[in-house]
């Protein structure tokens, strides 16, 4: 395999970060723009042993995939990829992915939110900027997988840009997914149960992000799967027998949880606030309001 010649003169700065297969960097753009760049260099050995070629995890196979489809449409709210280079040397495949550079992610902003809590003109503008995001995958039939504040970043002049599609699909309405997906805080009751899911897990996601600009702590910190439902249901109400996933391995108990519940939280926030934090929340997937349906919601047309 030939190089391939990037597009972007760029210097490295610092390493700003360390996963199990890559390094990411901070780097400055050569030439007049000297933009800050983000740089995440991959480096996979082949099993020479085997004559194998380099084993690449389809994570990230997935990532500059999908990464690369979004691009062609382009959308404010998804990171960009600006290049992706590629190049085999003495049995080792170097992959490079040069990103836009963006300050913080949200879990950052959050911390260093002050303890009074954000404005929320600031809520109403972050959460609608992550339903945009979602909104825009999901039309391009993508399904992100794990979102959460880690994975959204924040500039300094508040645009908000969904990030890490390494768990990320192409999804589509008959096809099986697998259940290990979302961070745990972030996981919504249908991947719990081991259920069926498509997007709508990304927008019960959008939900537990929306009710931590308001509290700037997770909504539920369960440490293990059943203790994260047992969170779940205090908050939203134990559903009915009837909405039951009937393919969970789980069988349904009214110990899991109160049938209605009353969270401090809800009695903090407005009505239109609640409706649409319940809507994002709602336990039966058809039923839980679609991204798009998220943005058309009175909350956002309030002032």
């Amino acid at each position: 395999m030939e190089p391939c010649e990037s597009a972007f003169k760029y210097e490295l700065l610092t390493e700003i970060g360390q996963g199990a297969y890559s390094q990411v960097y901070l780097a400055r753009e050569e030439g007049v723009r000297g933009r800050f760049l983000a740089v995440k260099k991959f480096h996979f050995c082949s099993n020479s042993a085997l004559g194998g070629a380099p084993g690449v995890p389809p994570f990230v196979l997935r990532e500059v995939a999908l990464l690369l489809k979004l691009r062609f449409f382009e959308h404010v709210n998804i990171v960009k990829l600006l290049d992706v280079t590629a190049m085999l040397a003495n049995m080792t495949l170097d992959l490079t992915v040069v990103l836009e550079y963006i300050q913080q992610d949200l879990y950052t902003y959050l911390s260093r939110a002050p303890p009074s809590g954000l404005q929320p003109d600031n809520i109403k503008s972050v959460i609608m900027q992550v339903l945009r995001g979602l909104d825009f995958m999901h039309v391009n039939m993508v399904v992100h997988r794990d979102l959460k504040p880690d994975n959204i970043l924040i500039s300094s002049g508040g645009i908000v840009k969904i990030a890490d599609f390494g768990l990320a699909r192409l999804y589509s309405f008959n096809m099986a997914l697998t259940p290990g997906v979302v961070t745990l805080w972030y996981r919504a009751p249908e991947v719990l149960l081991n259920s069926v899911y498509l997007s709508s897990v990304d927008v019960w996601s959008a939900g537990c992000i929306f009710a931590e600009l308001f509290q700037l702590k997770p909504l539920f910190g369960g440490f293990t799967e059943a203790q994260q439902l047992k969170m779940i249901f205090e908050f939203i109400g134990l559903p009915g027998d009837d909405e039951w996933p009937p393919n969970s391995p789980i069988s349904y108990s009214l110990s899991l949880g109160p049938k209605d519940p009353h969270h401090p939280l809800l009695s903090s926030l407005n009505p239109k606030e609640r409706d649409l934090l319940l809507q994002c929340l709602t336990f039966t997937p058809s039923r839980r309001i679609s991204a798009a349906g998220a943005l058309a919601h009175p909350f956002f047309s309030c002032h």
